[in-house]
């Protein structure tokens, strides 16, 4: 890199953060982290209230404005405390944390625009995953935001998992336009699923106990920013009592396009009316 090129960089990123200075009329929350170190040089109006910086500063509000928006959503439904929770926002570029567990896959916490993620290359074309969180047997629900794009006519395969390698699996298969559920590796239910590439999609799993000698394994899956599914997708009524393990995320970029995982959760089940 050459002088000029040197000291272009750096008036790019003093003028950054001058941007930061002059946009905030109020101070962003704690939790939220650093803003980010490198922008745009453009100058839009900040979403919730926060003046005027650049539309790299503006991505990283409005991320951080739609998380809060969820998490104070989900404590109005009366959605229990989180088990386990990971956004990465908080943590380096590279390892992940010590307590994941990848079973397969060249897992690293990556950034686009001030959001930190995990993201699964584009390859091998093969089937990776790793598990985290506490370990459980039922009443409990895992969920996350997982984003992957398409090239050509080939797609990704994605999505979560409870009770460990060969516990439950829902997958969304944009291939076959559907959401599948797997006990270990046999597909015990499907549905109808429709998917966006390059979105990023909210997926939720649980797994309660319904009865006597009776677990119902539900899921559902939607793209991230629109509604919720009222009702669950896909349901499976387990007669063997669950087997204890630990949540999962599963990627197979058969796309050759990258997988990101990001707001990993685990959740007791909300008790059922």
């Amino acid at each position: 890199m050459n002088k000029n090129r040197i000291m272009a960089w750096s008036l790019g990123v003093m003028l950054a953060f001058a941007l930061v200075a002059r946009a905030q009329n109020k101070s962003f929350p704690a939790h939220w982290g650093a803003p980010p170190k490198i922008q745009t040089m453009d100058f839009v109006a900040l979403p919730g209230g926060y003046g005027n910086g650049s539309s790299t500063l503006a991505k990283w509000i409005a991320q951080n404005l739609e998380k809060d928006q969820q998490k104070s959503s989900g404590a109005a439904q009366g959605v229990p405390p989180a088990l386990f929770s990971a956004d990465f926002e908080k943590l380096t570029t590279g390892k992940l944390p010590d307590d994941f567990l990848v079973l397969d896959g060249a897992f690293e916490i990556k950034e686009d625009g001030g959001n930190e993620f995990i993201e699964l290359p584009g390859a091998p074309l093969e089937t990776f995953g790793l598990l985290f969180g506490p370990a459980g047997t039922n009443d409990v629900a895992v969920s996350a935001r997982i984003q992957s794009s398409t090239k050509g006519r080939r797609y990704p395969v994605f999505g979560v998992g409870l009770n460990g390698v060969g516990g439950y699996k829902m997958l969304v298969a944009p291939a076959k336009g559907e959401l599948e559920l797997f006990k270990g590796e046999e597909r015990v239910a499907s549905a109808k699923c429709e998917w966006k590439s390059g979105a990023w999609t909210d997926l939720c799993l649980q797994l309660r106990k319904a009865g006597s000698g009776e677990w119902r394994v539900e899921g559902k899956a939607w793209t991230a920013g629109a509604t919720e599914p009222a009702m669950w997708m896909i349901s499976f009524v387990e007669k063997t009592e669950p087997v204890a393990g630990r949540s999962s995320i599963w990627g197979s970029p058969f796309s050759g396009q990258p997988i990101r995982f990001d707001d990993l959760a685990v959740h007791r089940v909300k008790e059922q009316p």
